[in-house]
């Protein structure tokens, strides 16, 4: 009976501190813990998940004060650093805490993550692509080096990983400009980019872009272009064929997110992949490296 009031009360106060928005890993762009991944590692990729979208979903509440925000986010970083360990308002930060002990991975792929919503909290524009760049570092970039290193991979793949992991951010910046803006008066689009382009953040508000923010959209795409060339070389660095794989499918579900959006307007739809051109890309992904590796003896590494 204790057991379980004290599961409850755990609950209870999880609310309290979390606010969720109802997003699920099926919402993602990309595949989170799908079955190409390792099945030992897929329940600590899932505990990892959850962590992020816990403290995601606090920076992007609306109904939220910035104070409030950095506080809620200061106590997971504690949680998940060890510095308060018990807590029951911040159950998602221990359990990912102690799938990071098991694992071995370093808990700084979680901290950085709350460093960078802490700094949504606050700050709404970007001055530049290399601003934006700087908040990717921390938003996205950690996701893709917990993998590399759940996996046991060589620091070697950081690179590409994050240029993966930060051409997907900037994918999603892209889907939900109008949204960010109305919603959360946030921008990402490059202030320079606009004011070069002769317009201003409200025509974020519109439900159809000009043309001049067209102009913006497209060279936001150009430079997720070359951050997916940077990210080529991610599958042939890594060891484990089955996060390969992974690596590969994703690099072509944003390349075709990426060519969607050029031909699409974010502001006046919701860009996304059907579920066919989603399984497309991803067979393509494992396509290609099952044939480049194929008759090299390789293990899949799944244990």
């Amino acid at each position: 009976m204790t057991g379980a009031f004290t599961c409850e009360y755990a609950m209870a106060e999880s609310v309290v501190i979390e606010t969720p928005s109802g997003k699920a890993a099926t919402d993602e762009n990309f595949p989170v813990g799908s079955r190409l991944l390792p099945a030992r590692l897929r329940p600590h990729i899932t505990t990892f998940y959850a962590y992020a979208r816990a403290i995601d979903d606090i920076a992007d509440n609306p109904g939220l004060e910035p104070a409030d925000k950095i506080a809620r986010l200061d106590g997971f970083a504690k949680a998940v650093s060890g510095d308060d360990a018990t807590d029951p308002a911040f159950r998602k930060a221990h359990e990912i805490r102690r799938s990071l002990a098991e694992t071995g991975v370093t808990h700084r792929h979680c901290v950085d993550l709350t460093r960078a919503f802490k700094q949504d909290a606050t700050k709404l524009r970007y001055d530049d692509w290399d601003d934006l760049m700087r908040y990717c570092d921390l938003s996205a970039a950690p996701v893709g080096r917990y993998l590399v290193d759940l996996h046991g991979e060589s620091a070697a793949a950081y690179p590409a990983s994050d240029a993966l992991c930060n051409a997907l951010q900037v994918l999603n910046h892209l889907q939900d400009c109008g949204d960010d803006y109305r919603a959360l008066n946030r921008v990402y689009l490059p202030q320079d980019w606009m004011a070069d382009a002769g317009i201003g953040v409200e025509v974020l508000g519109n439900r159809r872009s000009p043309t001049a923010l067209r102009r913006v959209l497209d060279l936001c795409l150009d430079g997720t272009d070359g951050l997916l060339k940077s990210a080529d070389g991610l599958p042939g660095r890594l060891r484990n064929v089955r996060f390969a794989m992974e690596a590969a499918a994703i690099v072509d579900i944003a390349r075709k997110l990426g060519g969607e959006l050029r031909r699409r307007d974010p502001l006046a739809e919701r860009v996304a992949l059907t579920k066919a051109q989603f399984a497309a890309c991803c067979a393509r992904g494992i396509g290609r490296v099952l044939f480049r590796r194929c008759g090299r003896g390789w293990s899949d590494g799944s244990g």
